[in-house]
């Protein structure tokens, strides 16, 4: 139950994160944070831990007895909003294309994986979202300096900017808790992850 998804809102009650349940009740207790209910009341670590679970609710256990997993948190002195835009990096790469060759489309460990240019480097390619793809290190000897056409492989996916929401650092098909929805506007999350015709 600790390493369930609580939700973190800025003091304005906007996402800005999404963190432990763990770290959750560490924000809360040390009182940089407060609990928020179904109902949008909060509470602080002690009121919190007084309240009775409800069938079938998540609970963690304390020294004296169980306290509820909270679902959404709110700081109480962050204001600030971050950026909308997913870093372009190995790691987001991967997480992408959900570590699968997108030549063979076999699972690996990013320790087995190499990012691979379509167009290479070498005829000028760039290291952009639409240009680079997950592939496995045979795949990636095989393709060698050729584009996937010239070497004869088909792409599982056609690479492109991930779709999931940046500041929250969730994908769209994660898991989304119904106390969630109220702070989650998907239509604005649509329209900053749509992608532009070029």
């Amino acid at each position: 139950m600790l390493s369930s998804a609580v939700l973190v809102l800025n003091r304005s009650w906007m996402p800005v994160h999404i963190t432990t349940a763990k770290r959750a009740f560490c924000l809360v207790y040390q009182g940089a944070a407060k609990v928020m209910d179904e109902q949008f009341e909060l509470f602080n670590f002690d009121d919190w831990s007084q309240l009775k679970p409800k069938e079938g609710e998540p609970v963690a256990g304390l020294v004296n007895g169980i306290i509820r997993v909270p679902r959404v948190i709110v700081l109480l002195s962050y204001d600030r909003i971050p950026k909308r835009t997913v870093r372009f990096s190995r790691k987001n790469i991967y997480y992408r294309d959900n570590y699968t060759c997108q030549y063979c489309g076999k699972k690996f460990s990013s320790s087995e994986l190499n990012i691979d240019h379509l167009i290479p480097r070498s005829r000028g390619g760039k290291s952009t979202w639409d240009n680079v793809v997950c592939s496995c290190q045979e795949c990636n000897r095989k393709k060698g300096g050729r584009t996937p056409e010239e070497a004869g492989m088909k792409l599982i996916q056609k690479p492109r900017k991930p779709r999931w929401t940046p500041y929250l650092g969730f994908r769209l098909d994660s898991r989304i808790y119904k106390e969630w929805t109220p702070f989650l506007n998907f239509v604005d999350v649509a329209y900053w992850n749509a992608e532009l015709e070029e």
